[in-house]
């Protein structure tokens, strides 16, 4: 955690507005002195992956929503690795920010959707139709998570998954069970076609508050 406890120093800043779902997005500007501690304590490959995710971001801001899921979901696929939080970060359950997941080059399927997520809002798609959504797995016979697009409220939602590299409308995906989502703002009870039911705030869930507060202490 060295690294993360010396970002403060950096002129690398996330905007809170979007963290707490009332913005379109947050602001990113690698410093060259981040981008050395990276390398410095995780090698070259996590410098490269953090560049590699600044370009993704700022590629291409005139593609379609089903462009940038698609450039999204590959993205972090491809260049990272599974390994469960016990192994990672010795804990049961940790929800790593975006940068954590990419210095690490691992993390769960929380990471997956949570990186995809917020990569996805900078690159300028509307957080409305955007969710992180809590699924079980028939196949593992376990919970899972993975990132939802709704083109619109009623719409049956697209799935961008890190155990299926193509993305496919929930119809197709009958190896999933939704259970719940959340984004930035709200909390829904999921289902497979439409929105859901809302149930209230997504601050309810104790580990998305502590994944925003962190972003905002540390942002990197």
């Amino acid at each position: 955690m060295r690294l993360f406890n010396t970002l403060n120093q950096t002129k690398l800043t996330f905007c809170a507005i979007l963290l707490y779902g009332i913005g379109s997005a947050y602001c990113l500007d690698f410093d060259q002195t981040v981008l050395d501690k990276v390398e410095q304590i995780y090698g070259t490959a996590a410098r490269q992956r953090i560049l590699a995710w600044q370009n993704l971001i700022n590629h291409d801001s005139a593609a379609s929503d089903l462009e940038k899921l698609r450039q999204v979901n590959d993205f972090f696929n491809r260049n990272t690795a599974f390994i469960d939080d016990l192994v990672l970060w010795h804990k049961n359950d940790y929800w790593a920010t975006p940068s954590e997941f990419l210095a690490k080059g691992a993390g769960d399927c929380e990471d997956y959707s949570i990186a995809k997520y917020f990569t996805l809002v900078e690159m300028g798609v509307d957080e409305s139709k955007l969710r992180i959504t809590y699924v079980k797995a028939l196949e593992l016979n376990q919970a899972h998570m993975v990132l939802t697009y709704y083109e619109s409220p009623h719409a049956s939602p697209l799935i961008l998954d890190n155990l299926q590299p193509s993305i496919k409308p929930a119809t197709q995906r009958n190896d999933l069970i939704p259970v719940y989502s959340f984004n930035g703002s709200s909390l829904w009870l999921a289902k497979n076609k439409g929105s859901g039911q809302i149930v209230g705030d997504a601050d309810r869930l104790s580990l998305w508050h502590d994944l925003k507060q962190r972003m905002l202490d540390m942002p990197f």
